[in-house]
């Protein structure tokens, strides 16, 4: 271990040299080498974690600069997973650096992750985590989960110590058509890097055993208000009997998916004076909201189902359409015959489609 390299880390109490000592040893795979995965790999391996493998089979093009910052102009058209090793060799060339230049699948994701302490999944898709979760929990490895939509990042750490799993707080895969997808919706550059260095922090404290991890919790971050909110998932035993992986792990019928309702179609709604329900932030409420919406934010709405009227239809709002599809499901599990129905697009698209 070079001593003053890591000096900093090291005099820190409550990490010390035995944290670093841990960080030395620890095999982290990271799914994924875009947005998310930059920062991730960038800090990991700056720590000092002694084997990192990046997982990824894209290339590297212009429009992934704004927000892939481990990548410049030279890269384009180059393997990710090549020119992010490159990289981070020059970074600190005395951690191991192992890279797959292809997908996660079914066929290689038991013996690739079989060689790793936990899994950072900074993947951009659906069938993706849902493949990472399930080979995480028949292997018995933690993995950090981190995702983005609009202005609005989520990060949680699943299957750690026996805790719960990505199927515990989402149980079934969203339709193909339903899935927000960055290439449609786009990405503000910065918050991918904000989420990804929690994705890492949550890593880090894993590793060297050290605060709360975010386990059977869920953080939601808005980046236009600054705001942070926690939401408590319990365990579903059922999901930790997984024993074998799906034949393939594609996208669900339309039956299964979350049902919405555009926001570009929100005045027919205030005219009808629907039931509305809000489930931001106090502070975001407070600062707008459409009249006559009920507000319930998403950290109290399993106590508060009672202010709900589950004979009529039920639309559920937040700012970009995330934290409702989040509120649809736990509404959905605990009410299945009522009439849900999650805004797409959130305030943010009403809001466009106003001006």
């Amino acid at each position: 271990m070079n001593e003053e390299r890591y000096n900093r880390q090291t005099i820190l109490k409550g990490f010390g040299v035995e944290g670093q000592q841990k960080l030395a040893l620890a095999k982290v795979l990271v799914v994924g080498a875009g947005g998310l995965g930059a920062p991730v790999l960038t800090y990991l391996n700056a720590m000092g974690v002694g084997r990192i493998g990046i997982v990824d089979s894209d290339i590297v093009s212009l429009s992934n600069l704004h927000r892939q910052v481990i990548y410049g102009r030279s890269d384009i058209g180059q393997s990710k997973v090549i020119a992010a090793l490159g990289k981070l060799k020059a970074q600190n060339p005395n951690n191991d650096i192992k890279v797959y230049n292809s997908f996660l699948s079914t066929k290689n994701a038991l013996k690739i992750i079989s060689e790793y302490d936990l899994v950072v999944d900074t993947s951009d898709n659906f069938p993706t985590r849902y493949l990472v979760n399930d080979t995480c929990v028949i292997l018995k490895k933690p993995f950090v989960y981190g995702a983005l939509h609009g202005f609005e990042g989520q990060v949680s750490v699943f299957n750690y110590q026996g805790g719960p799993t990505y199927r515990c707080l989402f149980p079934k895969m969203p339709n193909e058509n339903e899935a927000p997808n960055c290439n449609e919706h786009g990405v503000l550059g910065i918050l991918p890097g904000i989420i990804g260095n929690l994705q890492a922090l949550e890593t880090i404290k894993i590793i060297a055993g050290i605060g709360e991890v975010l386990s059977g919790k869920l953080l939601i971050f808005e980046a236009l208000q600054q705001a942070y909110q926690k939401i408590n998932f319990k365990l579903n035993p059922e999901n930790l009997k997984i024993d074998r992986l799906q034949d393939y792990y594609e996208w669900n019928d339309p039956c299964s998916i979350v049902t919405t309702f555009d926001a570009k179609n929100m005045n027919k709604l205030l005219a009808e004076k629907a039931q509305i329900i809000d489930v931001r932030t106090n502070e975001e409420f407070e600062n707008y909201h459409l009249p006559n919406s009920i507000h319930i934010p998403l950290s109290e709405l399993e106590s508060k189902m009672s202010k709900i009227n589950f004979n009529l239809p039920v639309y559920l709002l937040c700012q970009s359409g995330k934290r409702s599809e989040t509120a649809f499901r736990q509404l959905q599990s605990s009410y299945p015959k009522s009439s849900l129905f999650s805004i797409l697009g959130g305030l943010n698209r009403y809001q466009i489609s106003c001006s």
